[in-house]
């Protein structure tokens, strides 16, 4: 059974820093790409970051570019998404999520195949 644990979101101030993890198991990690997604209220979901394991390629929301960083712990199976820079239009709730990586066609972090429970992200100005 795949499962996407995501924990770290809360409240901060604009400029602040959050870092998100996400311990994923139940399949194998070199197949899939993992990465984040947010949904803000009224909005809809998009892809914030995803990495592959297999070879450290990394994608962000241009948005987020120069702000957060995505990293990948193979001894803990863990995908974490640090966010420093923080702004109100960050805040959404943020998804962890897993996507087959053999498939045709250039991935963006578009979509996924599996997506866990959400964690809240706040930023006030």
């Amino acid at each position: 059974e795949v499962q996407l644990q995501a924990s770290g979101g809360g409240l901060v101030h604009s400029g602040g820093s959050l870092r998100l993890s996400c311990a994923a198991s139940g399949f194998t990690f070199d197949d899939y790409y993992i990465g984040w997604f947010r949904q803000a209220p009224r909005k809809e979901r998009e892809g914030v970051s995803c990495i592959s394991s297999s070879d450290g390629t990394t994608y962000y929301l241009d948005s987020v570019k120069g702000r957060f960083t995505i990293s990948y712990d193979g001894s803990k199976n863990t995908v974490d998404l640090q966010m420093n820079g923080l702004k109100p239009e960050d805040t959404a709730v943020y998804y962890c999520a897993a996507r087959f990586r053999h498939r045709s066609g250039t991935y963006y972090c578009h979509d996924y195949d599996f997506l866990g429970q959400g964690t809240q992200v706040t930023v006030s100005s």
